[in-house]
């Protein structure tokens, strides 16, 4: 089945390239990266016959969005992420791809209408005693507000796209294809996992087409973050919910990415950034459960000045001892402790054990200290995350699928902070979050409440550890007899005869 699907993708992907030589992106996209001047000729030349095939898009939009648009929801979700990243992709393209988080061209409000009474099995008048046009359109669903016709209460109905689960199964299958040509032609590049990357990338698209894991995402996150001080997660109508259509309480805010009017309104974007970053490492420290999906489009401001979270589709989860690593790797960073962040990566199993600690030491400090005592704007984070990519490399380390969605995250959330406050010193911003989780879950605390819990768990085996160890004993004082060794029948005997005589006869008949 590959092998049929084999050439489809090929087409794809240059269908791929062909679309952004069509729309004008791929000079854009060279430059922004700021790629050789050889590869950038060579890749021209190498799409250049190939324009025909590609998709003209929207000429009303800029060519990266344009490109990206006209090539499908899982290209649209690459766009997203790096519409965070201005220090990657360059300021021009990051505010192009910006439209991508949540203005894209909507679907008839009918089809959305007709969506929404087939999944909760009755009319939308009958639900809704109002019901928008589309508020924010988005890779995968679009928005509407409506008024709930028993209680006159605003809310915000979610409605998937039609046809969106055949759309990304298309994307998935071609990126599949890539990686495992790239494992095939590139032998170094297996250590990065391309193809379980893509598979995490997939488990993680197929949850979003599923509203109801979003909606349970959401009362979950609604429930360990009741407690944060200005945060909110909008209160979910599990009755009007369902698998392509979820409805919320519908939220008053002014999006993270629109800087003027969050300085219009009076808020201040320094302190907003620090919190967007300080929010998210509390909730992947604390409680190992984090919004994987948090761009500008995602975020609001409230009126006062809360951060109200949007769209559950993408949640991460890591367990505790992988939380412990990640903050010891964090706080040792914070505290230029290169040699524990080495000691840490060896101990956790992220570097090979026959590698230099020494060496791994130097190599993080060649990291870490360039980006201290500078602010954001003055650090280029193409530079970074190229130097940090050599160094695993150099090191042997393979991705670590678990952490895939958690470093993306932070990656993202970095993003959105740098947008808020381009001045944004994110290590002093981390430092209080980091502390804390350090102080309560690493050292004599935390030694103290993981033998808590193992006495725990070790207790409700009580009532059944005499019957255990008398078996035991009577095992230790009446050892059993070895299993005798199995006879072949006779008759499999002359089954085997058989088929080897055959053998012997084919290929008797071949020579």
């Amino acid at each position: 089945m590959e092998a049929l699907r084999g050439p489809h993708n090929l087409l794809r992907l240059i269908r791929t390239g062909a679309t952004f030589e069509r729309t004008g992106a791929m000079a854009e996209v060279l430059e922004a990266l700021d790629a050789p001047r050889p590869l950038r000729v060579a890749i021209r030349v190498l799409a250049a016959p190939f324009r025909w095939l590609g998709y003209e898009g929207d000429p009303e939009m800029p060519p990266a969005t344009r490109a990206l648009t006209a090539l499908g929801p899982a290209y649209i979700k690459f766009g997203q992420i790096l519409s965070t990243r201005p220090d990657v992709v360059g300021d021009e393209i990051a505010v192009q791809l910006r439209v991508l988080q949540d203005r894209l061209p909507p679907f008839p409000t009918a089809q959305a209408k007709r969506a929404v009474a087939i999944e909760l099995g009755q009319p939308v008048d009958k639900l809704f005693s109002e019901f928008s046009e589309p508020v924010a359109a988005a890779s995968i669903a679009q928005v509407h507000q409506a008024r709930l016709a028993e209680t006159g209460e605003t809310v915000a109905v979610k409605v998937l796209r039609p046809g969106i689960e055949k759309a990304f199964r298309r994307d998935i299958d071609a990126f599949y294809f890539v990686a495992r040509m790239i494992e095939r032609l590139v032998p170094g590049s297996r250590r990065l996992r391309p193809v379980e990357v893509i598979a995490h990338f997939e488990s993680v698209v197929l949850g979003e087409l599923d509203l109801r894991l979003e909606a349970a995402a959401a009362a979950e996150f609604a429930a360990n973050t009741h407690d944060d001080a200005g945060f909110e997660v909008p209160a979910l109508h599990w009755h009007l919910s369902g698998r392509r259509v979820m409805t919320l309480k519908w939220v008053e805010g002014i999006s993270a990415a629109r800087t003027a009017e969050i300085d219009a309104a009076g808020h201040d974007r320094a302190r907003l950034a620090e919190r967007v970053l300080q929010l998210f490492l509390s909730h992947a420290l604390r409680d190992g459960y984090f919004h994987g999906d948090m761009h500008q489009g995602n975020l609001k401001v409230g009126p006062d000045g809360t951060l109200i979270a949007l769209d559950f589709g993408i949640m991460g989860r890591i367990d505790e001892y992988t939380r412990r690593v990640y903050a010891e790797i964090i706080f040792g960073f914070i505290r230029k402790d290169y040699r524990r962040v080495a000691e840490v990566h060896f101990e956790a199993g992220y570097v090979p054990a026959d590698r230099d600690v020494d060496a791994f030491a130097s190599a993080l400090r060649a990291v870490g200290e360039p980006i201290f005592g500078m602010d954001a704007s003055r650090i280029s984070m193409a530079r970074l995350l190229n130097y940090l990519f050599e160094v695993t490399e150099r090191f042997g380390m393979q991705t670590r699928t678990e952490l895939i969605l958690l470093q993306r995250t932070m990656v993202v959330v970095e993003g959105v902070a740098r947008t808020l406050d381009p001045h944004i010193n994110i290590w002093k911003a981390a430092r209080p979050v980091v502390e804390d989780y350090i102080r309560d879950n690493i050292g004599p605390k935390a030694v103290a409440r993981d033998l808590g819990r193992t006495v725990q768990v070790l207790s409700r085996f009580g009532p059944r550890l005499p019957a255990l160890a008398e078996a035991a004993l009577v095992r230790q004082s009446h050892p059993e007899p070895p299993a005798p060794k199995r006879e072949m029948p006779p008759l499999a005997w002359v089954a085997i005869g058989a088929g080897l005589t055959a053998a012997a006869g084919w290929i008797a008949s071949l020579v």
